[in-house]
């Protein structure tokens, strides 16, 4: 069996866009006819430039090579070019492209993904959701304690353990700042009225997105510490493990990091350093299924725990539930619940009382409606998630609108 033909669907999913302003599918083909499906979580370059990215990643590594040879392959994209280090395009490119070989694999064997990753571990997969407005909420939701709490309780009514929120303001080109005062008083407000509002059904997950310089993490993670996180995301741009080590050593709440780091090389230094004790990684940009289930073994020796990230569509979200099915430091993984997303896959995945059970279906097992991505082809000229190029508004306030700015709601 030789991976042989490559296609690429580039969907963008209708407003209000969660997940991001497009996704990038990838279906691989092999000699003898079987299917599989990835998705690249690739956001540096424009869908254009990806595209070209991932025909040539696949057929200067990948194209006629059995799909069994995934360590293989790795190796070849990680070393391109006399490299050898991480490189967040093309690793963007490789592990979709690695995620529909294990689909394809599965296929192949008659056998869910999670089988051929050394078997279940996990029964289900706690999922936890960001939280996003309810039908009767407006544009004050993003900087409104009151409606955050609603659409907190509205999530455990629905099974929901954990609920994200990042009220923290912008994240912007100009790297770390210090957080405005408002900003600062405005997050504890949402923490407060969030945990009054679950109680201790829930756990509050507090998003930031690498904004803050170490000093202004400190202040604003000892301002929200009273309502119990139980993480603090990103803090502090995340290629500076000893100053989020700092973080974390003097906020006292665990400390989560991943979404923007790409394959081991990346991974290792947090652990080292004690930066934190999450880890997100995004199965469509840190190397793949393979590449995240070593990130796992060397969290299991930090007694570091894994929390799959999600702000894509539902190949990676299958993809993630694999992955969470085959490790023992699973802590829980990232949903997004739209109909477009559960339209995509046939409902082949679904959150069930805040769980998600491992399907038992060969490959990912899921049935992707191509007819449906296809109908829905991006065609806009922004990035798939943007940095906002004005500083921190020290004046005015801030809000973060959710990852989907400007797109409606």
């Amino acid at each position: 069996m030789k991976l042989q033909d490559l296609d690429i669907i580039v969907t963008a999913p209708p407003a209000p866009g969660w997940g991001g302003r497009y996704w990038i599918l990838v279906k691989l083909t092999t000699d003898t006819g079987i299917t599989g499906w990835g998705e690249c979580y690739a956001a540096s370059v424009g869908p254009v430039a990806m595209r070209a990215v991932i025909e040539d990643v696949f057929a200067r590594h990948m194209q006629g090579e059995n799909p069994e040879n995934i360590e293989l392959m790795f190796r070849r994209a990680y070393s391109s070019g006399f490299t050898a280090r991480p490189d967040l395009t093309v690793m963007g490119a490789f592990s979709g492209l690695e995620i529909a070989c294990w689909d394809i694999l599965g296929k192949a064997r008659e056998r869910p993904v999670w089988a051929l990753l050394g078997g279940r571990v996990n029964d289900r997969i706690r999922a936890y959701t960001y939280l996003y407005p309810l039908p009767h909420h407006d544009q004050d939701f993003w900087v409104s304690p009151d409606q955050a709490a609603e659409a907190a309780a509205d999530c455990v009514a629905r099974g929901y353990t954990a609920v994200k929120f990042d009220p923290a303001g912008p994240y912007t080109i100009h790297g770390g700042h210090m957080p405005a005062m408002s900003d600062i008083s405005v997050s504890a407000a949402f923490c407060k009225a969030i945990r009054e509002a679950v109680g201790d059904r829930a756990d509050l997950l507090f998003g930031t997105h690498g904004q803050f310089t170490a000093a202004g993490a400190i202040r604003l993670g000892r301002a929200i510490a009273p309502y119990d996180p139980l993480w603090y995301e990103e803090p502090i741009p995340p290629d500076n493990p000893a100053q989020m080590a700092e973080v974390a050593r003097a906020v006292g709440i665990p400390v989560a990091t991943g979404e923007r780091l790409c394959t081991k090389a990346e991974f290792a230094p947090v652990l080292r350093q004690g930066a934190a004790s999450i880890l997100q990684p995004a199965l469509g940009r840190a190397g793949g299924i393979w590449e995240v289930k070593k990130i796992a073994a060397m969290a299991e020796v930090y007694s570091a725990q894994m929390a799959p990230h999600l702000y894509a569509g539902p190949v990676e979200w299958a993809a993630n539930i694999h992955l969470a099915a085959s490790i023992p430091n699973l802590l829980m993984a990232e949903t997004i619940e739209t109909p477009f997303h559960d339209a995509l896959i046939k409902g082949g995945l679904r959150v069930e009382n805040g769980f998600v059970t491992p399907p038992e279906a060969p490959g990912l097992g899921i049935d992707l409606d191509e007819a449906l991505a296809r109908a829905h082809p991006y065609e806009g000229s922004g990035l798939h998630l943007e940095m906002q190029g004005a500083p921190c508004d020290y004046v005015n306030g801030n809000a973060f609108e959710g990852g989907a700015p400007g797109q409606g709601w």
